[in-house]
């Protein structure tokens, strides 16, 4: 159980600083507003999917069998 919530805390992490690294990468490209946000939503998007996907995995509902 300690092994699968260090292995769950870590992962958030990585995937959180991603999501920002990119977030960061899309607002300091030169493209227009539209571009910007939907750049910002497709990310968060995944980022969610992501994190919700970890969550299932830690409590025994694999989405990915």
């Amino acid at each position: 159980m300690i092994e699968g919530l260090i292995y769950l805390v870590v992962n958030i992490v990585v995937v959180g600083l991603v999501i920002w690294l990119l977030r960061f990468l899309i607002e300091l490209n030169p493209l227009g507003g539209p571009f910007r946000r939907v750049g910002n939503v497709a990310v968060v998007v995944m980022g969610v999917l992501i994190t919700v996907m970890l969550l299932m995995n830690f409590v025994g509902k694999h989405l990915m069998a």
